[in-house]
């Protein structure tokens, strides 16, 4: 037996690295499924101050503390770094400052331990993270919702990505966080409009943007200025504006044309499972509305948990096992990359 066929038969130990944002995290993951350890250091409470994250300050953040998270992880997972199969860090997509640091650190591991590295895709790390809490089915589609991207995503095997829908403009979070900087909320602004349209028992009437009629596209400018107009309008007038009902307005008009898509691109895949990925896949009404559907509609959804929805090194882990099953290494001279496509990214 060769060298690879006995690789295949041990179990993978994955130390794996997240730094695209604002999130400092290292995590130990066991066959891409089992996760043995997962650090994660938020930088919310540093950014809040600047209404948004700040690309200078969330770089010197992640240097502050990464070598601690790496060795906390590796603490936690009960594993001595030789045990490591390989170390895995985020490429891209993200903020370059952030994401080298990154690279860096994985890279000073990985040729210290001798270990391979394996290059992630930030997005299919969102994907995968569903993995580590149920088996994916293919072909599925992914329904990806963060601060930074909205997307519909195919996978017709596992590994390979294709985008049939995008955000044309503002991001579904980025479009939070400014309804929410409108409305009065500190940042992040999500969890507060999730909250308020929650508590709200009016909503205010915000339109629906759905493009072209057989388009997966998204767009929530339009969405945006719609719920500035109200504000502004109602402040004009002399009166205070109804924030609750707007929050539950927004979001409602948010929630349905998210779920309309996926589940008309599910349909038109021919996929057997949803998968929910993203951080706002934390959203509350959301998740809700996501799942209420599926079970009248009969589709498979799988949504993980909280923690596995924003990021960090878990599902880093996760996405990377594809590449060490596949054998696909990267070198050490590489970079990071803030624009690194998905589809390219996609297993051999």
């Amino acid at each position: 037996m060769d060298i690879q066929d006995t690789r295949k038969n041990e179990d993978c130990y994955i130390l794996a690295v997240e730094t695209s944002c604002d999130e400092t995290s290292a995590a130990v993951v066991k066959n891409g499924k089992e996760v043995l350890s997962n650090i994660i250091s938020s930088q919310i409470d540093t950014h809040r101050a600047f209404g948004g994250v700040v690309p200078e300050v969330a770089s010197r953040k992640h240097v502050e503390s990464i070598t601690l998270i790496m060795e906390e992880a590796l603490k936690q997972s009960g594993l001595s770094a030789r045990q490591l199969s390989a170390v895995a860090v985020t490429q891209g997509p993200g903020l370059v400052g952030a994401l080298l640091v990154g690279v860096m650190a994985a890279k000073s591991l990985a040729f210290a331990l001798d270990k391979p590295l394996i290059a992630t895709h930030h997005i299919a790390g969102h994907i995968y993270a569903n993995r580590l809490v149920e088996e994916i089915r293919y072909p599925c589609i992914a329904l990806v919702v963060s601060g930074g991207h909205t997307e519909l995503v195919l996978m017709e095997r596992e590994g390979h990505f294709r985008l049939i829908g995008r955000t044309r403009d503002d991001a579904v979070g980025e479009a939070y966080d400014k309804v929410a900087r409108a409305i009065g909320y500190p940042y992040p602004g999500g969890p507060y409009v999730d909250k308020a349209a929650a508590e709200s028992m009016d909503a205010a009437e915000l339109p629906r943007v759905w493009l072209e009629p057989e388009s997966y596209d998204f767009s929530f400018s339009g969405l945006k200025s719609a719920v500035l107009n109200l504000v502004n309008q109602s402040k004009m007038k002399g009166e205070t504006p109804d924030y609750g009902a707007i929050a539950r307005g927004f979001q409602e008009s948010v929630i349905e044309v998210l779920v309309e898509k996926a589940i008309r691109a599910v349909r038109g895949a021919g996929a057997v499972q949803l998968l929910l990925c993203g951080g706002v896949a934390a959203n509350r009404g959301l998740r809700t509305a996501l799942a209420g559907r599926c079970e009248r509609e009969g589709v498979d959804l799988v949504i993980p948990p909280n923690v596995y929805c924003t990021d960090n090194a878990a599902m880093i882990g996760a996405a990377a096992y594809l590449k060490w099953t596949s054998r696909e290494f990267a070198s050490l001279s590489l970079k990071a990359d803030p624009g690194l496509s998905l589809e390219a990214w996609s297993v051999s």
